[in-house]
């Protein structure tokens, strides 16, 4: 199997995702179909990431406008490539490693948040906060998800999001969903867990990037990986 990269090693050198798996993930229809039936995922908040939720509802207070959300966002370079995207919204950026929002001026004795240009950014655990921002209704104008952690054993294959059980909360949060991975079957995974649940999605193999939006983009072109798109809109799927 091959591990995960991280962003920070030299440009170019990173290795391809390696996986037995060459296909989407059976089983996913029928977890898709139970958890419809039961209550959401339940799994008790951690009292870190209700203080970085109690933290981010007030700066929102001050913050009117629209919102992009920015999952996963390592170092932050993203976000402000986002930022550039999309100069009319606030980027709200979230990852739960210290080390790399350090960057950005958070740390274990720093806040839980810290506003730079039109980014917020978070720290804290996606489980969670997903699960909160969709209780309160929160609405974003698009989601990214650049990169995300594709767990290629299969025995780890649930924690990919499109097979995570904070799946649906996740498309609760926009109408639009944009997510890049340089492995195609996390990417086609992805287009399934839309499609089951009511979404339209589209994958397409990303052109080479100019302007790469993440750091592991950048890396992973170098490196000379196929990268992948997938946008998701919600609706019928046809």
């Amino acid at each position: 199997m091959g591990r995960v990269i991280d962003s920070d090693e030299l440009p170019g050198n990173s290795s391809p995702v390696r996986s037995s798996q060459l296909g989407c993930d059976p089983g996913a229809p029928r977890r898709q179909r139970r958890r419809a039936a039961g209550e959401g995922y339940q799994r008790p908040f951690a009292e870190y990431n209700l203080a970085a939720w109690q933290a981010l509802l007030r700066w929102r207070e001050d913050h009117p406008g629209p919102l992009i959300l920015d999952s996963g966002c390592g170092t932050g370079d993203s976000s402000l490539a986002l930022n550039q995207r999309h100069p009319e919204a606030w980027i709200i950026a979230v990852d739960k490693s210290i080390a790399r929002l350090a960057r950005r001026g958070l740390g274990a004795a720093a806040p839980m948040l810290h506003q730079q240009a039109r980014c917020c950014f978070v720290l804290g655990d996606l489980v969670d906060l997903w699960r909160l921002m969709a209780a309160a209704g929160w609405q974003f104008e698009r989601h990214y998800l650049l990169y995300p952690n594709p767990w290629p054993k299969p025995g780890m294959r649930l924690r990919r999001w499109p097979l995570h059980p904070v799946w649906p909360d996740l498309l609760r949060l926009s109408a639009v969903v944009e997510m890049r991975s340089n492995w195609e079957v996390y990417a086609a995974e992805f287009v399934q867990g839309l499609q089951l649940q009511g979404w339209r999605g589209q994958l397409q193999r990303l052109a080479w990037q100019a302007q790469p939006l993440s750091p592991f983009e950048a890396k992973y072109q170098a490196s000379g990986h196929s990268l992948w798109q997938v946008v998701g809109s919600a609706g019928s799927s046809g």
